[in-house]
């Protein structure tokens, strides 16, 4: 056979067999955040929209610029950039500046994103990351107003501050809770907060859609959701458990982080087991922030700091590769024995 006249092309691994590029990934993320979205517009006014593309169009317009200053290929085809952004408006207060939201873009595009190589090879969430520097400016970034307020797109916003279901837990006091809102108001997303975290039926619905659309797996948000579950429920602080775990698990950014945040594929593992192993590290570090620390959401610092693990738990639960069985699979003492036998 001539296998000249084939045309068969040769090329290393990997070899890609499918068409769901990066492009593609990101564009269904961001037809999940649609809803969340459009809610936070009609929760706060025009302004949430004007924020978000504000952000969206500051982390495209930082990728582009940084990508042509270091001589390499323009990656704004990938979305990762637009994704980015509007998480970043999504977890602000919808009253932040928006020279405060062009400060995070640059963090975490340049700073987090292409210092480390550009996309795939970060290892915090930039969202996160890009959140976390902008609480530099506390007073702004823990300003709320509350449900059903028109923010003005410019000039000096005169609002009043409205407590966040998470302000009342943070104090034990969810009698105080209950007497603002409800959990039927909680769940549709009639609270304030920031402006894409308010609506846990909107983000349940997109977390429903990426899981139908196979771009994330169970493993970490339901694992993350349920530990936190267990944790507030057995651990109620006094107060009513059934009513106070469901406050905890609809209140803040919890629904946020653990759908759209912790799935992140470049900074979560690989494997299933280390999925669930990583969701429950959020979970815990979540409800330990919440019940010990003096920051009165812990979703941010939760799914930060176990960004910074995944390489030990990728290191240590590896996936069984295929065609090894249990009985060749080679152990750790036979390891150490051939090294020893190769020193003497």
């Amino acid at each position: 056979m001539d296998y000249k006249a084939l045309n068969l092309i040769g090329s290393s691994s990997p070899h890609i067999r499918t068409r769901d590029g990066a492009g593609h990934i990101m564009g269904e993320v961001l037809i999940a955040l649609v809803l969340p979205l459009a809610f936070g517009v009609y929760n706060f006014g025009p302004r949430a929209l004007a924020a978000a593309a504000v952000s969206v169009a500051g982390c495209c317009a930082f990728e582009l610029l940084c990508r042509l200053l270091l001589h390499k290929n323009n990656t704004l085809g990938d979305l990762s950039a637009a994704v980015t952004g509007l998480l970043i408006a999504m977890v602000s207060p919808v009253t932040t500046p928006y020279w405060i939201l062009l400060t995070g873009d640059f963090f975490a595009i340049v700073v987090v994103k292409q210092l480390f190589g550009g996309v795939g090879k970060n290892f915090l969430n930039p969202a996160l990351a890009a959140r976390a520097f902008m609480l530099s400016w506390a007073g702004e970034m823990t300003t709320w107003v509350g449900p059903r307020t028109s923010v003005p797109l410019l000039g000096v916003i005169d609002a009043e501050t409205f407590p966040t279901p998470m302000s009342y837990l943070h104090g034990n006091d969810l009698s105080g809770l209950m007497k603002v809102t409800d959990l039927p108001k909680m769940f549709v997303g009639l609270v304030g907060g920031s402006m894409g975290e308010v609506s846990a039926m909107l983000l349940l619905l997109g977390g429903l859609f990426l899981l139908w659309r196979k771009v994330i797996t169970w493993y970490i948000p339901v694992s993350y959701i349920g530990t936190v579950a267990a944790l507030t429920f057995l651990f109620p602080r006094g107060n009513d458990p059934l009513q106070w775990m469901l406050c905890n698990l609809l209140g803040g950014g919890l629904m946020l982080g653990a759908i759209f945040m912790a799935t992140d594929y470049v900074t979560s593992p690989v494997s299933h087991l280390g999925q669930a192993i990583f969701g429950v590290g959020c979970g815990l570090i979540t409800v330990f922030i919440r019940y010990f620390g003096s920051y009165n959401e812990g979703v941010c610092y939760a799914i930060l700091i176990m960004n910074l693990t995944v390489w030990l738990i990728d290191k240590n639960i590896k996936p069984r590769r295929f065609g090894v069985t249990r009985e060749r699979r080679p152990s750790r003492r036979s390891g150490r024995a051939k090294k020893e036998a190769v020193r003497k």
